[in-house]
């Protein structure tokens, strides 16, 4: 057997059990300056309960991260079930108007660590980053929870990957 044909299956395997862990999907808002982003992302976890702390991790390549790592601060915005096709418009970096205070069109507001929080969102958390670890093509980010908030009902049904044909394996 070729050992170059053994490893393309071993990677499509472990990308399809990868796509099975259940995750979420969300819009991480990231700020520099009057630099704004809005980034699809499903790699998102709470990892801390004292101090309150969520982790991120994003392509290191990403214009996101570049965002995050000079201005210290995301939001995750958690969206409706109903709104899976609004993440599509978040895959690459966005058209910004400050003065209509907008991402791709859709309104936000800065929230208290200035970062964008849509308001769209269901839910939000917003952080201020603690620690940045370059983990392989990603970058985890650690955000201390400076602010959440539900827009919503506290059940309302929020977007997950397996809710879209986006897949994510690494």
């Amino acid at each position: 057997m070729n050992s170059g044909a053994g490893e393309d299956e071993r990677d499509r395997l472990q990308r399809r059990v990868l796509w099975t862990l259940p995750t979420g999907l969300y819009i991480i808002g990231s700020r520099d300056g009057e630099r704004r982003n809005g980034m699809t992302l499903n790699q998102a976890t709470q990892v801390s309960s004292k101090p309150r702390v969520v982790a991120i991790a994003v392509l290191k390549e990403a214009y996101t991260a570049e965002l995050i790592n000079a201005g210290r601060v995301f939001s995750i915005n958690l969206l409706r079930r109903t709104d899976s096709a609004m993440v599509r418009k978040f895959v690459k970096p966005v058209e910004v108007d400050l003065e209509k205070m907008t991402l791709n069109g859709f309104a936000f507001t800065d929230g208290v660590t200035g970062a964008p929080v849509l308001d769209a969102a269901c839910t939000y958390v917003d952080c201020r980053v603690i620690e940045a670890i370059p983990v392989g093509n990603h970058d985890l980010f650690l955000g201390e929870v400076v602010d959440a908030a539900f827009r919503e009902a506290e059940d309302t049904p929020v977007l997950r990957m397996e809710d879209t044909r986006m897949k994510y394996g690494g």
